[in-house]
């Protein structure tokens, strides 16, 4: 519990830094968003409350603005963030499968991370990588041609269990 009550902790005082360093109102609440996601990894539900009430503005704002806009996460994210293509190429190919396969694995759907906070799961509309179709990325490490018994093993790799 003091974990968490830490982390809150050195979440508000990074928005209290940024909001000292710069002159911010509600026009900028999309700025803070991302200063606080790309510091923590995601927008804890605490910490937007905090930024609510130091513009002094409703949290309903805060959280509408937050969640209208798909590149703002509300998950704390896996140590191993997987991205799985499903594009036209990676569809045809068996996109399907290979998500089908790490959400089995893993026990987590698109936009979740394990209990043990080892990998998160996200869906991308393409990778830019048709030609490897179907693709998965464990952080920037591109898997190309997958298929679901490499996924297994790759998956298997980043836990140690080689």
């Amino acid at each position: 519990m003091s974990e968490i009550n830490d982390e809150i902790k050195n979440q508000k005082e990074f928005v209290n830094n940024l909001f000292s360093s710069k002159s911010l109102n509600k026009t900028k609440i999309i700025y803070v968003l991302q200063q606080v996601q790309g510091k923590f990894g995601y927008l804890p539900r605490e910490t937007m409350s905090y930024i609510a009430e130091k513009l002094n503005i409703p949290q309903i704002d805060v959280f509408g603005v937050a969640t209208f806009y798909a590149q703002f996460r509300f998950n704390k994210p896996g140590k191993y963030t997987i991205k799985v293509c499903e594009g036209t190429a990676c569809h045809v190919r068996g996109g399907k499968r290979i998500r089908q396969t790490i959400e089995s694995d893993l026990g987590i759907t698109p936009g979740e991370t394990t209990e043990d906070g080892l990998f998160s799961l996200e869906r991308v509309a393409c990778m830019g990588c048709c030609a490897l179709a179907p693709v998965m990325v464990v952080d920037n490490e591109v898997y190309g041609s997958a298929t679901p018994t490499k996924v297994t093993e790759i998956l298997r790799s980043f836990k140690g269990e080689e």
